[in-house]
């Protein structure tokens, strides 16, 4: 089985409190180290890699995000799906192409730019054409950015996800979406829901879970408590 295989599969079928935990490597280290806790797969976050790579969010161009993915890839053994924010502009057969060359099994597409929602249909269009171009090689992860943008009416999340799936999405991923909206986003969207969870505070992933959520991941929150980790280390060692 390959590894697109196995990730996919890990979507499929899970008990309501078992979602699937993806946490967030940042470079080919951090990878190691969930691995050997024992994650069956790992979703990088484009904010952490910008962080250890020396950028703000958004920043980071897209030869050194590529090239950070396949560090990543290449360090473990277990599938990586790669936070690539809205395909910094490549067409979609050429983004495709990068993603695979770089180990990714998936890719966490946003359908905003510059803080700004895109027009639904036209970022479906694309999506479509980024599924014709990867086949069945690459797990597409939408992510839907209204509440993320302070578009609250969660008919907006599942209008944009009935659109996502349509154009041939596995999942979507309405970040930023309140804890208690999640049973009505749960129903009203067919197929796989990724949900940001906050490391240390929150619902955790199995509520998350009982509330709709199919996959966890956890934006750069990991990266970040392990900076603050490493703070207080350095504080004590003065």
């Amino acid at each position: 089985m390959s590894k697109v295989e196995i990730f996919q599969r890990l979507h499929r079928r899970r008990a309501v409190d078992d979602p699937l935990v993806l946490p967030g490597p940042w470079d080919a280290a951090s990878a190691r180290v969930f691995v050997e806790a024992g994650y069956p797969a790992l979703a990088t976050p484009s904010a952490g890699v910008a962080a250890s790579l020396g950028y703000e969010d958004g920043e980071t161009p897209a030869d050194e995000m590529f090239a950070a993915v396949a560090r990543i890839t290449r360090s473990v053994d277990v599938p990586v799906s790669a936070d690539v924010e809205d395909g910094y502009g490549l067409a979609p057969k050429e983004l495709v192409e990068r993603l695979l060359e770089a180990g990714a099994v998936g890719c966490n597409l946003e359908d905003s730019n510059g803080g700004v929602l895109k027009d639904p249909h036209q970022h479906a269009e694309w999506l479509a054409e980024v599924r014709y171009a990867a086949g069945d090689e690459l797990f597409v992860n939408a992510r839907i950015d209204t509440f993320l943008r302070g578009v609250d009416d969660p008919e907006q999340a599942i209008e944009r996800a009935a659109l996502y799936t349509a154009a041939g999405a596995d999942c979507v991923y309405p970040i930023g979406a309140p804890a208690d909206v999640l049973p009505l986003l749960r129903s009203g969207i067919h197929g796989p829901v990724n949900v940001f969870a906050k490391v240390g505070a929150g619902p955790s992933p199995a509520e998350l879970g009982e509330l709709g959520a199919t996959r966890i991941t956890f934006g750069p929150g990991l990266q970040r408590r392990a900076g603050a980790i490493l703070h207080d280390l350095m504080e004590e060692m003065r």
